[in-house]
């Protein structure tokens, strides 16, 4: 019962991340006001997952942001490892 309702919580967070780096990715794409509240957190979400890599690999020496990528593939290992020594 309890490993259940731990792994719906960590499963429900990580989709949430999921989410919010998609959402970030799609915004990155349109015009949009940086200033709007719900953008302001939807990247104060997403800042810590991409700054490493924007840090690792700046976007302008190769003209493109990797960072949505790298971050996706870090946060699904990381959800891997996570569930393997949890469950």
């Amino acid at each position: 019962m309890v490993y259940e309702l731990l792994y719906r919580t960590l499963d429900i967070l990580f989709q949430s991340l999921y989410f919010a780096l998609m959402a970030r990715v799609l915004l990155s794409w349109i015009p949009h006001n940086p200033y709007n509240s719900i953008i302001q957190t939807l990247y104060q979400v997403t800042d810590p997952l991409l700054r490493p890599f924007q840090n690792i690999i700046p976007s302008y020496k190769i003209g493109i942001d990797v960072s949505p990528i790298l971050a996706f593939l870090a946060l699904g290992f990381v959800r891997k490892i996570v569930f393997q020594l949890l469950f």
